[in-house]
């Protein structure tokens, strides 16, 4: 075999678009939060400011009527709503503000959804796991029960908030209007969405419509894994799976059809 062999055509093409996101990462966190200050750490420091505040005043305002302490309810809660709106959120405006970056031969429609599909989720995730590592080590928190199911929600999450994400970004290219759209029905979604309810909560012929929405079905397993037997957790992973690589087949073939229509101008 020779070892001087230049890599199959594959691996370059994948080499090179991993530093061309890369590239488009950093571009969108020098953009976004500048070079002096805290930088970076705004990514997840703002979503954990926020989470943090909403603990605060749940502490302090809200009666809580069940067994369950209120603070990793509210933390395992509003961290999903951070997660799936923001991370939507952000690929809503990704296109016409980077229009000229499609100039470059390497840089595709797809490329500048992923960077920002990307650096929300590991802002997201790394407020989640902060806030919660230190609330846990302050005696606020009780250790998870299951942190495996705890990470499994969170990726089926993720993966459905990046189809959906680009099916938004998509369509906001084409029609303008469909970012602010989004952002009115994100607020309206917002009391459906699992996060400040359980399943078992609801009568009995709420509970199958309510696991329609899949961010309830991600919820629900993410608070089992993290609350144990402490509660009864609904939700289905097989009915997450399937909405997921539906969603992504419709969200691939938006992205396609935009790129023809962007990238040919």
């Amino acid at each position: 075999m020779d070892r001087t062999a230049p890599p199959p055509d594959f691996l370059r093409s994948l080499a090179i678009q991993t530093r061309v996101i890369g590239a488009l990462v950093m571009r969108e966190i020098v953009t976004r939060y500048g070079r002096h200050n805290i930088g970076f750490m705004w990514v997840f420091l703002e979503p954990m400011m926020f989470t943090s505040g909403v603990v605060a005043i749940w502490s302090f305002v809200h009666s809580h009527t069940t067994r369950l302490p209120v603070i990793p309810f509210i933390v395992t809660g509003y961290s999903t709503v951070l997660l799936w709106r923001n991370t939507i959120s952000r690929c809503g405006n990704a296109i016409e503000p980077n229009r000229a970056l499609l100039h470059h031969r390497n840089v595709r429609v797809v490329d500048l959804f992923t960077a920002r599909l990307l650096l929300e989720i590991a802002g997201a995730s790394i407020s989640f796991m902060t806030l919660a590592t230190l609330l846990t080590l302050t005696g606020l928190m009780p250790p998870p029960d299951d942190i495996l199911k705890m990470i499994i929600a969170w990726l089926l999450l993720a993966w459905f908030s990046m189809a959906f994400g680009m099916v938004v970004g998509s369509l906001s290219a084409v029609f303008e209007p469909t970012d602010r759209i989004w952002h009115v029905f994100s607020y309206l979604f917002l009391p459906l969405s699992g996060a400040f309810f359980l399943v078992d909560w609801l009568p009995e012929r709420m509970q199958n419509l309510a696991l329609l929405v899949p961010s309830v079905d991600c919820t629900e397993l993410l608070r089992e894994g993290f609350f144990g037997r402490v509660i009864h957790a609904h939700y289905d992973l097989f009915y997450l799976v399937v909405v997921n690589l539906s969603l992504s087949f419709v969200a691939l073939a938006c992205v396609r059809s935009v790129s023809v229509t962007v990238e040919g101008e």
